[in-house]
């Protein structure tokens, strides 16, 4: 009869090469499908706040900007077309899919005056801050 440790061993050294194989599996090889996170820029400054989102190769009617409740959602999908051709890829890489960026703004804005632009790829959304949001300078008297 073995002891108890030496089957303790033994399974441990066989969930050392299950790991192993699992580490070593080429993951690139598969492809990406479904969600995607486009990169994400925010600023604050004293009179607005402005957030630029990466969205390169979609376009602007397949992007979706809300603002409710000084929360910023943005979502979009990056359709991907087929197109068969008889050139031989040793490598081809796309995103596509569905995503979706939410983000507690970091001040009250105004939601009547948000602005959003499309440029090269660059989604630009800038909102204007409530007076209320500003702050106000308050002077220091001297007694």
């Amino acid at each position: 009869m073995k002891a108890p440790a030496t089957g303790l061993t033994t399974l441990r050294r066989e969930m050392d090469k299950l790991f192993d194989r699992v580490w070593d599996w080429e993951w690139e090889r598969f492809p990406m499908i479904g969600e995607w996170v486009p990169a994400l820029d925010m600023t604050d400054n004293r009179d607005s706040v402005t957030v630029r989102v990466d969205v390169p190769g979609m376009e602007p009617k397949d992007i979706h900007v809300n603002l409710q409740d000084n929360v910023l959602t943005i979502r979009g999908e990056k359709k991907v077309e087929k197109e068969e051709t008889s050139e031989t890829y040793y490598r081809s890489e796309r995103q596509h899919g569905s995503f979706t960026r939410t983000i507690r703004l970091p001040a009250s804005v105004d939601g009547t005056k948000v602005n959003a632009t499309f440029k090269n790829g660059v989604l630009t959304v800038v909102m204007p801050k409530v007076p209320e949001a500003k702050g106000t300078e308050i002077p220091i008297k001297i007694t």
